[in-house]
Protein backbone atom coordinates (compact mmCIF):
# COMPACT_ATOMS: atom_id res chain seq x y z
CA UNK A 1 0.00 0.00 0.00
CA UNK A 2 1.44 3.44 -1.01
CA UNK A 3 1.57 5.67 2.05
CA UNK A 4 4.95 7.01 2.39
CA UNK A 5 5.79 10.25 3.56
CA UNK A 6 8.15 13.06 1.99
CA UNK A 7 9.71 16.11 3.63
CA UNK A 8 6.24 17.55 3.82
CA UNK A 9 3.55 15.99 5.28
CA UNK A 10 1.75 13.26 2.39
CA UNK A 11 -1.79 12.95 2.61
CA UNK A 12 -3.28 9.64 1.13
CA UNK A 13 -6.69 8.68 -0.40
CA UNK A 14 -6.26 5.09 1.08
CA UNK A 15 -10.00 4.21 1.24
CA UNK A 16 -10.04 5.24 -2.92
CA UNK A 17 -12.69 8.14 -2.59
CA UNK A 18 -15.21 5.86 -0.36
CA UNK A 19 -15.58 8.54 2.24
CA UNK A 20 -15.10 11.78 3.23
CA UNK A 21 -11.72 12.97 5.39
CA UNK A 22 -12.25 13.10 8.97
CA UNK A 23 -11.18 15.94 11.02
CA UNK A 24 -12.45 14.68 14.24
CA UNK A 25 -15.41 17.76 13.88
CA UNK A 26 -12.88 20.98 12.49
CA UNK A 27 -13.12 20.68 9.17
CA UNK A 28 -16.84 21.26 8.50
CA UNK A 29 -16.21 24.41 10.44
CA UNK A 30 -13.40 24.73 8.30
CA UNK A 31 -15.58 24.72 5.36
CA UNK A 32 -18.06 27.45 7.26
CA UNK A 33 -14.90 29.67 7.44
CA UNK A 34 -13.53 29.04 3.72
CA UNK A 35 -13.71 31.43 0.42
CA UNK A 36 -13.43 29.66 -2.57
CA UNK A 37 -11.56 30.93 -5.38
CA UNK A 38 -12.46 29.84 -8.66
CA UNK A 39 -10.54 31.95 -11.69
CA UNK A 40 -12.47 31.46 -14.88
CA UNK A 41 -12.00 32.90 -18.85
CA UNK A 42 -14.78 34.33 -20.47
CA UNK A 43 -14.66 30.95 -22.68
CA UNK A 44 -15.71 29.02 -19.87
CA UNK A 45 -18.88 30.29 -19.34
CA UNK A 46 -21.53 27.62 -19.52
CA UNK A 47 -18.68 25.00 -20.17
CA UNK A 48 -19.84 21.41 -18.77
CA UNK A 49 -16.09 21.35 -17.02
CA UNK A 50 -17.46 24.78 -15.29
CA UNK A 51 -20.58 24.09 -14.76
CA UNK A 52 -20.02 20.36 -12.89
CA UNK A 53 -17.79 22.68 -10.44
CA UNK A 54 -20.50 25.06 -9.66
CA UNK A 55 -22.98 21.84 -9.24
CA UNK A 56 -20.80 20.52 -7.10
CA UNK A 57 -20.01 23.62 -4.70
CA UNK A 58 -23.52 23.59 -3.96
CA UNK A 59 -23.40 20.85 -1.87
CA UNK A 60 -20.98 22.97 0.42
CA UNK A 61 -21.37 25.94 2.65
CA UNK A 62 -18.82 28.36 2.38
CA UNK A 63 -18.61 31.95 3.16
CA UNK A 64 -18.12 32.88 -0.24
CA UNK A 65 -17.28 31.61 -3.52
CA UNK A 66 -15.57 34.29 -5.77
CA UNK A 67 -14.80 33.81 -9.51
CA UNK A 68 -12.47 36.29 -10.85
CA UNK A 69 -13.02 36.11 -14.62
CA UNK A 70 -11.70 38.50 -18.01
CA UNK A 71 -14.32 38.83 -20.07
CA UNK A 72 -15.43 41.69 -22.74
CA UNK A 73 -18.16 44.01 -21.57
CA UNK A 74 -21.16 42.67 -23.75
CA UNK A 75 -20.47 39.20 -21.96
CA UNK A 76 -20.01 40.00 -18.56
CA UNK A 77 -23.94 40.66 -18.03
CA UNK A 78 -24.60 36.78 -19.87
CA UNK A 79 -21.26 35.63 -17.11
CA UNK A 80 -23.11 36.63 -14.11
CA UNK A 81 -26.69 35.23 -15.10
CA UNK A 82 -25.71 32.11 -15.76
CA UNK A 83 -23.19 32.50 -11.95
CA UNK A 84 -26.64 33.41 -10.44
CA UNK A 85 -28.49 30.12 -11.65
CA UNK A 86 -26.32 28.20 -9.23
CA UNK A 87 -27.48 27.92 -5.35
CA UNK A 88 -23.81 29.17 -4.14
CA UNK A 89 -22.79 32.21 -2.54
CA UNK A 90 -21.16 33.34 -5.59
CA UNK A 91 -19.67 36.91 -5.93
CA UNK A 92 -18.13 37.74 -9.22
CA UNK A 93 -15.29 40.19 -9.74
CA UNK A 94 -14.54 41.29 -13.44
CA UNK A 95 -10.86 41.46 -13.54
CA UNK A 96 -10.68 43.76 -16.94
CA UNK A 97 -13.21 46.36 -15.88
CA UNK A 98 -12.66 49.60 -16.63
CA UNK A 99 -13.12 50.65 -12.73
CA UNK A 100 -10.54 47.97 -11.95
CA UNK A 101 -7.79 48.74 -14.87
CA UNK A 102 -8.14 52.58 -13.39
CA UNK A 103 -7.60 51.59 -9.67
CA UNK A 104 -4.36 49.24 -10.66
CA UNK A 105 -3.43 52.34 -12.72
CA UNK A 106 -3.84 54.87 -9.59
CA UNK A 107 -1.91 52.31 -7.29
CA UNK A 108 1.32 51.77 -9.91
CA UNK A 109 0.31 48.14 -10.61
CA UNK A 110 -0.39 48.50 -14.53
CA UNK A 111 0.96 45.71 -16.56
CA UNK A 112 0.86 42.46 -17.77
CA UNK A 113 -2.18 40.51 -17.63
CA UNK A 114 -3.02 36.68 -17.03
CA UNK A 115 -4.64 33.97 -14.07
CA UNK A 116 -2.13 35.07 -11.81
CA UNK A 117 -3.40 38.78 -11.52
CA UNK A 118 -6.96 37.67 -11.50
CA UNK A 119 -6.74 35.15 -8.92
CA UNK A 120 -4.62 37.87 -6.95
CA UNK A 121 -7.05 40.32 -7.46
CA UNK A 122 -9.71 37.68 -5.64
CA UNK A 123 -6.49 36.65 -2.84
CA UNK A 124 -7.37 39.98 -0.91
CA UNK A 125 -10.88 40.32 -0.08
CA UNK A 126 -10.77 36.27 -0.16
CA UNK A 127 -8.52 36.78 3.11
CA UNK A 128 -10.54 39.46 4.49
CA UNK A 129 -13.88 37.51 4.17
CA UNK A 130 -12.74 34.32 5.73
CA UNK A 131 -10.33 32.24 8.24
CA UNK A 132 -9.20 29.53 5.16
CA UNK A 133 -8.72 30.37 1.00
CA UNK A 134 -9.21 27.45 -1.44
CA UNK A 135 -8.22 28.39 -4.88
CA UNK A 136 -8.92 25.84 -7.83
CA UNK A 137 -9.36 25.68 -11.32
CA UNK A 138 -12.26 25.31 -13.14
CA UNK A 139 -11.38 22.70 -15.60
CA UNK A 140 -11.37 19.67 -14.06
CA UNK A 141 -14.99 17.93 -15.66
CA UNK A 142 -14.04 15.28 -12.65
CA UNK A 143 -14.64 17.61 -9.97
CA UNK A 144 -15.99 16.90 -6.79
CA UNK A 145 -17.23 19.20 -3.61
CA UNK A 146 -14.93 16.66 -2.02
CA UNK A 147 -12.24 18.36 -3.16
CA UNK A 148 -12.28 21.24 -1.20
CA UNK A 149 -12.78 19.29 2.02
CA UNK A 150 -9.52 17.07 0.97
CA UNK A 151 -7.89 20.57 0.44
CA UNK A 152 -8.90 22.19 4.10
CA UNK A 153 -8.32 18.87 6.16
CA UNK A 154 -4.34 19.71 6.69
CA UNK A 155 -5.82 23.26 7.69
CA UNK A 156 -8.40 21.64 9.97
CA UNK A 157 -5.03 19.80 11.34
CA UNK A 158 -2.87 23.14 11.76
CA UNK A 159 -1.07 23.54 9.20
CA UNK A 160 -0.76 26.32 6.94
CA UNK A 161 -0.42 25.23 3.83
CA UNK A 162 -2.20 22.40 1.48
CA UNK A 163 -1.32 21.55 -2.01
CA UNK A 164 -3.04 19.06 -3.79
CA UNK A 165 -1.87 15.99 -5.96
CA UNK A 166 -3.65 13.38 -8.40
CA UNK A 167 -3.61 11.48 -11.61
CA UNK A 168 -3.12 12.59 -15.21
CA UNK A 169 -3.92 9.53 -16.59
CA UNK A 170 -6.66 10.33 -19.75
CA UNK A 171 -7.60 8.56 -22.89
CA UNK A 172 -4.93 5.91 -22.22
CA UNK A 173 -1.86 8.15 -21.93
CA UNK A 174 0.37 9.90 -19.67
CA UNK A 175 -0.38 13.53 -19.32
CA UNK A 176 0.97 16.59 -16.57
CA UNK A 177 3.58 17.21 -19.31
CA UNK A 178 4.75 20.50 -18.60
CA UNK A 179 5.63 18.94 -14.86
CA UNK A 180 6.94 15.38 -16.24
CA UNK A 181 9.10 17.16 -18.69
CA UNK A 182 10.40 20.50 -17.77
CA UNK A 183 9.58 21.20 -13.47
CA UNK A 184 10.50 17.66 -12.48
CA UNK A 185 14.28 17.10 -14.68
CA UNK A 186 14.94 21.19 -13.60
CA UNK A 187 14.76 20.29 -10.25
CA UNK A 188 16.62 16.66 -10.52
CA UNK A 189 19.09 18.77 -12.19
CA UNK A 190 19.45 21.92 -9.69
CA UNK A 191 19.54 19.28 -6.77
CA UNK A 192 22.50 17.23 -8.29
CA UNK A 193 24.40 20.81 -7.68
CA UNK A 194 22.52 22.06 -4.66
CA UNK A 195 21.33 20.99 -1.20
CA UNK A 196 19.45 23.88 -0.12
CA UNK A 197 16.39 23.66 1.82
CA UNK A 198 13.79 25.54 -0.62
CA UNK A 199 15.30 22.72 -3.31
CA UNK A 200 14.27 19.66 -1.17
CA UNK A 201 11.07 21.89 -0.40
CA UNK A 202 9.89 22.00 -4.32
CA UNK A 203 10.69 18.78 -5.13
CA UNK A 204 8.88 17.06 -2.56
CA UNK A 205 5.55 18.09 -4.28
CA UNK A 206 3.90 14.81 -6.27
CA UNK A 207 2.44 17.48 -8.89
CA UNK A 208 3.67 21.51 -8.19
CA UNK A 209 1.75 22.59 -11.44
CA UNK A 210 -1.70 21.58 -10.17
CA UNK A 211 -3.66 24.33 -9.84
CA UNK A 212 -5.70 23.28 -6.06
CA UNK A 213 -4.43 24.68 -3.04
CA UNK A 214 -5.39 25.83 0.30
CA UNK A 215 -4.10 28.22 2.55
CA UNK A 216 -4.63 30.40 5.98
CA UNK A 217 -5.92 33.49 5.08
CA UNK A 218 -2.27 34.91 6.83
CA UNK A 219 -0.65 33.32 4.06
CA UNK A 220 -2.71 34.51 1.49
CA UNK A 221 -1.89 37.43 2.07
CA UNK A 222 1.94 37.13 1.72
CA UNK A 223 1.27 35.55 -1.75
CA UNK A 224 3.24 37.75 -4.22
CA UNK A 225 1.46 36.56 -7.22
CA UNK A 226 3.10 36.61 -10.88
CA UNK A 227 1.00 37.94 -13.42
CA UNK A 228 0.14 34.96 -15.72
CA UNK A 229 1.30 31.23 -15.54
CA UNK A 230 3.82 31.22 -13.07
CA UNK A 231 1.14 31.46 -10.36
CA UNK A 232 1.77 27.78 -9.10
CA UNK A 233 5.65 27.95 -8.52
CA UNK A 234 5.59 31.67 -7.19
CA UNK A 235 3.07 29.94 -4.78
CA UNK A 236 5.12 27.39 -3.23
CA UNK A 237 8.10 30.13 -2.81
CA UNK A 238 5.82 31.93 -0.81
CA UNK A 239 4.41 29.13 1.06
CA UNK A 240 8.11 27.97 2.09
CA UNK A 241 8.77 31.17 3.42
CA UNK A 242 5.66 31.21 5.11
CA UNK A 243 5.04 27.64 6.37
CA UNK A 244 7.99 25.64 5.41
CA UNK A 245 8.36 21.97 5.86
CA UNK A 246 6.46 21.51 9.08
CA UNK A 247 3.42 23.98 8.36
CA UNK A 248 3.29 22.40 4.49
CA UNK A 249 0.79 19.37 3.05
CA UNK A 250 -0.24 17.58 0.50
CA UNK A 251 -3.36 15.84 -0.58
CA UNK A 252 -4.31 13.43 -3.00
CA UNK A 253 -7.27 14.24 -5.04
CA UNK A 254 -7.43 10.89 -6.97
CA UNK A 255 -7.62 11.07 -10.53
CA UNK A 256 -8.68 14.26 -12.44
CA UNK A 257 -9.96 14.83 -15.99
CA UNK A 258 -8.84 18.16 -17.41
CA UNK A 259 -8.89 20.37 -20.61
CA UNK A 260 -5.93 19.80 -22.70
CA UNK A 261 -3.70 23.17 -24.01
CA UNK A 262 -1.52 22.12 -27.19
CA UNK A 263 2.38 22.38 -27.01
CA UNK A 264 2.72 24.91 -29.91
CA UNK A 265 3.16 28.93 -29.53
CA UNK A 266 2.63 31.43 -26.76
CA UNK A 267 -0.41 29.92 -25.72
CA UNK A 268 0.27 26.43 -25.50
CA UNK A 269 2.51 24.75 -23.11
CA UNK A 270 6.01 26.30 -24.78
CA UNK A 271 4.52 29.59 -23.96
CA UNK A 272 4.07 28.86 -20.29
CA UNK A 273 7.69 26.86 -19.92
CA UNK A 274 8.63 30.15 -20.14
CA UNK A 275 6.60 32.01 -17.18
CA UNK A 276 7.06 28.94 -15.15
CA UNK A 277 11.09 28.72 -16.00
CA UNK A 278 11.27 32.47 -15.05
CA UNK A 279 9.19 32.36 -11.67
CA UNK A 280 10.68 28.95 -10.87
CA UNK A 281 14.40 29.95 -11.09
CA UNK A 282 13.66 33.21 -9.33
CA UNK A 283 12.44 31.63 -6.42
CA UNK A 284 15.60 29.52 -6.01
CA UNK A 285 17.42 32.82 -7.01
CA UNK A 286 15.92 34.57 -3.86
CA UNK A 287 16.53 31.69 -1.85
CA UNK A 288 20.26 31.92 -2.33
CA UNK A 289 20.75 29.32 -4.81
CA UNK A 290 23.40 30.22 -6.99
CA UNK A 291 22.62 28.87 -10.40
CA UNK A 292 25.09 27.71 -13.15
CA UNK A 293 23.27 28.97 -16.31
CA UNK A 294 25.87 28.18 -18.87
CA UNK A 295 25.41 24.27 -18.29
CA UNK A 296 21.70 24.31 -16.85
CA UNK A 297 19.52 23.73 -19.44
CA UNK A 298 22.05 20.76 -20.74
CA UNK A 299 21.59 19.42 -17.63
CA UNK A 300 17.85 19.72 -17.18
CA UNK A 301 17.69 17.90 -20.82
CA UNK A 302 19.65 15.06 -19.53
CA UNK A 303 17.92 14.37 -16.47
CA UNK A 304 14.17 14.70 -18.68
CA UNK A 305 16.08 11.76 -20.51
CA UNK A 306 16.27 9.70 -17.58
CA UNK A 307 12.78 10.54 -16.15
CA UNK A 308 11.84 9.57 -19.50
CA UNK A 309 13.07 6.00 -19.63
CA UNK A 310 10.99 5.65 -16.51
CA UNK A 311 7.83 7.16 -18.22
CA UNK A 312 8.44 4.48 -20.99
CA UNK A 313 8.37 1.41 -18.63
CA UNK A 314 5.37 3.44 -16.76
CA UNK A 315 3.25 3.38 -19.39
CA UNK A 316 4.24 -0.28 -20.88
CA UNK A 317 3.71 -1.61 -17.75
CA UNK A 318 -0.04 -0.01 -17.02
CA UNK A 319 -0.49 -1.03 -21.06
CA UNK A 320 -0.41 2.79 -22.13
CA UNK A 321 0.14 4.71 -25.04
CA UNK A 322 3.96 6.61 -24.81
CA UNK A 323 5.30 8.22 -27.76
CA UNK A 324 8.91 8.87 -26.68
CA UNK A 325 10.27 10.58 -30.40
CA UNK A 326 7.25 13.43 -29.19
CA UNK A 327 8.35 13.51 -25.51
CA UNK A 328 11.57 13.94 -26.51
CA UNK A 329 10.74 16.68 -28.92
CA UNK A 330 8.52 18.67 -25.97
CA UNK A 331 11.47 18.24 -23.18
CA UNK A 332 13.96 20.04 -26.20
CA UNK A 333 11.45 22.94 -26.35
CA UNK A 334 10.90 23.08 -23.23
CA UNK A 335 14.79 23.69 -21.94
CA UNK A 336 15.25 26.40 -24.30
CA UNK A 337 13.16 28.44 -22.16
CA UNK A 338 16.01 28.64 -19.29
CA UNK A 339 17.19 31.34 -18.94
CA UNK A 340 17.96 34.42 -15.82
CA UNK A 341 14.76 35.46 -14.63
CA UNK A 342 14.60 38.98 -15.69
CA UNK A 343 12.86 41.88 -14.19
CA UNK A 344 10.36 41.06 -11.59
CA UNK A 345 6.76 41.71 -12.04
CA UNK A 346 4.87 40.28 -9.17
CA UNK A 347 2.10 41.90 -7.68
CA UNK A 348 2.86 42.70 -4.07
CA UNK A 349 1.72 40.98 -0.80
CA UNK A 350 -1.64 41.83 0.03
CA UNK A 351 -0.34 42.96 3.50
CA UNK A 352 1.70 45.58 1.38
CA UNK A 353 -0.41 46.64 -1.39
CA UNK A 354 -1.04 49.71 -2.22
CA UNK A 355 -4.90 49.85 -2.36
CA UNK A 356 -8.07 48.09 -0.34
CA UNK A 357 -9.78 44.96 -0.78
CA UNK A 358 -12.83 46.51 -0.60
CA UNK A 359 -11.87 48.99 -3.36
CA UNK A 360 -11.03 46.21 -6.10
CA UNK A 361 -14.67 44.32 -4.75
CA UNK A 362 -16.41 47.66 -5.59
CA UNK A 363 -14.50 48.09 -8.91
CA UNK A 364 -14.85 44.67 -9.96
CA UNK A 365 -18.58 44.86 -9.99
CA UNK A 366 -19.62 47.69 -11.61
CA UNK A 367 -23.02 46.81 -11.44
CA UNK A 368 -23.91 47.28 -8.08
CA UNK A 369 -23.48 51.14 -8.72
CA UNK A 370 -25.26 51.14 -12.00
CA UNK A 371 -22.03 51.13 -14.30
CA UNK A 372 -22.84 49.13 -16.63
CA UNK A 373 -26.17 48.24 -18.79
CA UNK A 374 -28.67 46.52 -18.33
CA UNK A 375 -27.54 43.57 -20.62
CA UNK A 376 -25.33 42.80 -16.57
CA UNK A 377 -28.20 43.80 -14.00
CA UNK A 378 -29.82 41.59 -11.66
CA UNK A 379 -33.29 41.30 -12.59
CA UNK A 380 -32.85 37.39 -13.06
CA UNK A 381 -31.46 37.34 -9.31
CA UNK A 382 -33.34 34.25 -8.14
CA UNK A 383 -35.30 35.72 -4.96
CA UNK A 384 -33.26 32.77 -2.86
CA UNK A 385 -29.97 33.69 -4.36
CA UNK A 386 -27.10 34.64 -2.97
CA UNK A 387 -24.40 36.44 -4.86
CA UNK A 388 -23.44 39.58 -4.21
CA UNK A 389 -25.12 39.80 -1.41
CA UNK A 390 -23.04 39.96 1.31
Amino acid sequence: MEYVQERIATLHDLNEGRRSPDASGDLERAVDETVVVVPMTGRECESPAADRVLSELESLDPAAVFVPVRAPSERIGTFRQWLESFSVPIQLLWCNSPAVETLLAEAGLSGAFGKGLDVWLALGPAADRGEFVVVHDADARSYEADHVRRLLAPLSFGFEFSKGYYARVEDGQLYGRLFRLFYEPLIAAVGAEHDDPIVDYLGAFRYALAGEFAASASLARHLRAPRAWGLEVGTLGDAFDHAGFSGTAQVDLGRHVHDHRAVDGETGLEGMSREVAAELLRVLEERGVGLEYETLAERCRLAGERLIDGYRADAAFNGLEYDVADERDQLARYTESIDEPGPDRRLPRWVDAPLEPEAVLAASRPWLEGRVGSSAGDSSRRPTQKSDSR
